[in-house]
């Protein structure tokens, strides 16, 4: 499989997630696609989790191990990977997500023979202890003006062509920066292609910022009104939409 399909570059911001983070990488070891690298950054001045992080990766034939010198944040971490990955595609795992075994495998696929730009799929979420506590399934199709009303994009199922990124980045903001592109990329066209196939576990965990519902409003609203460029009546209108979209489309068991 390594000499017959394109190399996928693995970018994963790292945080202090000792407790997760052999677990994520697990689930990159059982992958039945197998070409692929490992690209990540270490984001915090405090190097107490170096070793442990530099021994996991170790298993691994690809990959590079980069070191922030302060606390970026996870965009500006992934926005720096970009610039050190070599594969065709990209694919975004946060240090404490989990992938299905097939998840590289069936996304590379269904992207060659669609020849689609982004790729994304429906996924569960679990606790800190793992349990799967709800699950989103996402639509069969998606736009520009869809997207505007309901990010169903997870970040740790996306798997992008790395051309696409060529002059785009992540924006800085706390939570959302993802969004925020994926709307960019729709407004320039780009090819989405939703599979839904539950391929990822994303890990809620307390206090984290994407637990943070009032981060996550504010942030929402500089996406819109800022990045979106609608006024302040729209922006406040459009958050609403989103944060009621969210809370009806995730079907917890």
């Amino acid at each position: 499989m390594k000499n017959n399909f394109p190399l996928v570059s693995i970018i994963i911001p790292y945080y202090k997630k000792r407790k997760y983070f052999k677990q994520t990488l697990d689930s990159i070891k059982k992958q039945s696609f197998t070409n692929y690298e490992i690209i990540l950054v270490y984001d915090d001045q405090d190097l107490q989790e170096k070793v442990f992080v530099s021994s996991l990766l170790a298993r691994f034939s690809k990959y590079k191990l980069i070191f922030n010198k302060k606390n970026c944040g996870a965009a500006s971490s992934r926005n720096k990977a970009l610039k050190y990955a070599k594969g065709k595609f990209i694919a975004f795992l946060d240090a404490d997500d989990i992938w299905s075994s097939k998840k590289l495998k069936i996304q590379v696929d269904h992207m060659l023979k669609y020849d689609s730009d982004l790729s994304y799929t429906s996924y569960y979420v679990i606790n800190k202890n793992s349990k799967k506590i709800a699950k989103r399934k996402i639509s069969n199709k998606i736009d520009y003006p869809k997207l505007l009303k309901s990010c169903e994009i997870g970040l740790s199922s996306v798997m992008v062509k790395k051309k696409i990124l060529k002059g785009v980045k992540f924006s800085d903001l706390k939570t959302q920066e993802d969004y925020a592109l994926w709307l960019k990329l729709l407004r320039m066209k780009y090819k989405f292609l939703p599979i839904n196939k539950y391929l990822v576990s994303w890990r809620k965990t307390e206090n984290s910022l994407s637990s943070n519902i009032w981060r996550k409003l504010i942030d929402s609203f500089t996406v819109y009104y800022k990045y979106e460029k609608k006024n302040f009546i729209n922006s406040i209108y459009s958050v609403i939409i989103l944060s009621t979209s969210k809370l009806l489309k995730i079907n917890y068991d």
